[in-house]
């Protein structure tokens, strides 16, 4: 890490130096796998449920078309998760799908608080932030993005 006067941090046990730099680029596939898979089980039960289901609950939450939103939501969600898990197009995906919890936290999460387990922000605010982060960072070492050369 950098510190303020650009020189790396100090590990309390500098022996770890060498297994956190071999296992970086490890976890972070692992984030970005493990985000996608979280973020397609959302999708794949929106899919299951219908797109008129997911539009009312859309339209009831202020997000009009109903319609046009549940079927953003569906391909970003399955699609788009798909994307993140095999970090194909990741910087698109994720980008988009920040916005998309960024909308949720906006219209149906944030007015009920913090907490998840009352319907909060909390969770759509930890998977904005990481799909933040993946959009910056791009899909790293071990994606198809890096595999063909291209990124968004």
């Amino acid at each position: 890490m950098i510190g303020n006067a650009g020189t790396q941090t100090r590990l309390i046990v500098p022996g770890l130096r060498g297994f956190y730099d071999s296992f970086a680029d490890i976890a972070y596939t692992l984030m970005r796998v493990v985000i996608g898979c979280i973020i397609l089980m959302h999708g794949w039960v929106k899919v299951k449920g219908g797109a008129a289901g997911v539009a009312a609950f859309m339209a009831k939450s202020g997000l009009e078309p109903g319609l046009a939103f549940a079927y953003a939501a569906m391909f970003l969600e399955t699609v788009g998760a798909v994307g993140i898990i095999l970090g194909l197009f990741t910087r698109f995906f994720a980008a988009a799908l920040a916005i998309e919890m960024a909308l949720a936290f906006i219209f149906v999460h944030g007015p009920k608080g913090f907490a998840a387990g009352q319907g909060g922000y909390e969770y759509v605010l930890l998977l904005g932030i990481v799909l933040l982060v993946i959009a910056i960072r791009g899909g790293g070492p071990y994606s198809a993005d890096r595999a063909i050369g291209r990124e968004l």
